[in-house]
């Protein structure tokens, strides 16, 4: 059974930095693609950063280029998304979540497995 487990989430002021981890168990990171997702209140769940564990090719969207960064750890099974100078409008809740697509992008409808979610806020 795959089960993702985020973590980091937390209330930061604006121009802090979070780090959020996600680790992975019930299957291995060689041939999947993992990316974090977040979805604030009455708008529509967002890829935000997406890694392809096969190549390790990543995708940012704009909103957060340059700011936030995606790497993994497939020794440990968790990949991670570092988030500096955070915005008021960064505050979601983040999910981890993994595909099983070959060639996944970072829309939220090629993820099949998704963690719990973690809390970011951040206050102006």
């Amino acid at each position: 059974e795959v089960q993702l487990v985020e973590s980091g989430g937390g209330l930061v002021q604006a121009g802090g930095s979070l780090r959020l981890s996600c680790a992975a168990s019930g299957f291995t990171f060689d041939d999947y693609a993992i990316g974090w997702f977040r979805q604030a209140p009455r708008k529509e769940r967002e890829g935000v950063s997406c890694i392809s564990s096969s190549d390790g090719s990543t995708y940012y969207a704009d909103s957060v280029k340059g700011r936030f960064t995606i790497s993994s750890d497939n020794a440990k099974n968790t990949v991670y998304l570092q988030m500096n100078s955070l915005k008021p409008e960064d505050t979601a809740v983040y999910y981890c979540a993994v595909s099983t697509v070959l060639g996944a992008g970072c829309g939220s409808y090629e993820y099949d497995y998704w963690g719990q979610g973690t809390q970011v806020t951040v206050s102006s």
